[in-house]
């Protein structure tokens, strides 16, 4: 099962945003979502920014994500 992380993006250089998800950054493309700023919290699955989520709901996936992780 591959699942759609959310993260929150903290530069974005020509089509590759650099997205922080807790502790860990990585690059994601933003070709699907060309309209992504910095500080947009967004959901990325597979190396692509697939959605740009609103804060209140970005934060409370990852609310959902802390409560669920496995020991």
């Amino acid at each position: 099962m591959c699942i759609a992380a959310p993260g929150q993006v903290i530069s974005i250089a020509g089509e590759t945003a650099q997205v922080k998800f807790g502790r860990l950054t990585r690059a994601a493309q933003t070709t699907l979502k060309p309209n992504v700023k910095k500080g947009d919290y967004v959901l990325v699955h597979a190396g692509f920014i697939m959605e740009i989520l609103e804060r209140k709901d970005a934060l409370e996936r990852l609310k959902l994500f802390k409560e669920t992780e496995l020991d």
